[in-house]
């Protein structure tokens, strides 16, 4: 399940083919096995609005958790490169050599996380993952040497600078984690088969084509929560515009 649901494409063709079928099933169970009568249709009618209902609320809250979810990613971003544009500064309080080894990886890093909001391959992204490591424990050790050495308040602005370069990762790699739990997925979707199951039930003739327009409607709804909510596999994902700047910025000095 929490594959498919990170993959939008496939979000949209499962659940449309699947509640399409439903509503068809419900049609023909309505039909030959337990026709609705005209009595009953009233209260059909009430069970099927506050049904519907459910499940519109259901996908605009969860659509309201996405777009949150993709707001935070975009502000970290903004601070990651807040973060790694301020240190750039602050890393002049060093002794020269040191500065400008700093100035170095810091670039290095920069590229890295840039590389980090463009990849879309798993392997690639653990040998980007694995190389920010490595310059996050090279440019802790260049700040650190000189404030051991000289432990006042210059040189700590430079270690706590550093200090919110290496956190800002931290908070980004968190929300790019932070999905919409499996659980909800799977209580929409059984309420929106449930919906449909209805609508198919509760139609006085079995037409297929207007058997698709709700799964249609609701299979594109839960595409694009998929997608905004899938930061790798998604059309809209947020891109490293503040990242890219900085890194022009740098390369041009």
């Amino acid at each position: 399940m929490s594959g498919l649901i990170s993959v939008p494409s496939l979000v949209l063709l499962v659940t449309l083919i699947a509640m399409w079928l439903v509503a068809n099933v419900g049609a023909l169970f309505g039909q030959r096995m337990r026709p609705l009568k005209e009595e009953e249709r009233e209260d059909f009618g009430t069970v099927l609005t506050a049904t519907l209902t459910l499940l519109g609320l259901l996908i605009g809250f969860t659509f309201s958790m996405a777009i949150s979810r993709y707001d935070q990613r975009k502000n970290l971003e903004e601070a990651e490169a807040n973060a790694i544009g301020t240190e750039y500064v602050r890393v002049a309080v060093l002794p020269a050599a040191d500065a400008e080894k700093a100035r170095v990886l810091l670039r290095e890093y920069l590229a890295q996380r840039i590389l980090f909001y463009k990849n879309r391959d798993k392997n690639e992204l653990q040998r980007i993952n694995a190389s920010t490591a490595q310059l996050q424990n090279d440019l802790w050790a260049v700040v650190r040497g000189p404030a051991e050495a000289q432990p006042n308040a210059i040189t700590g602005l430079a270690m706590s600078g550093m200090n919110d370069v290496l956190n800002s990762q931290g908070y980004t790699t968190a929300a790019w984690l932070n999905r919409i739990p499996v659980a909800a997925w799977l209580l929409m979707r059984a309420i929106a088969l449930g919906s449909n199951f209805l609508i198919g039930y509760g139609a006085r003739r079995r037409d297929t084509v207007l058997l698709l327009i709700v799964p249609l409607a609701v299979s594109m709804s839960f595409f694009l929560v998929a997608d905004i909510d899938s930061p790798r596999e998604g059309l809209i994902s947020v891109r490293p515009q503040n990242l890219e700047i900085l890194s022009q910025s740098l390369n041009a000095n």
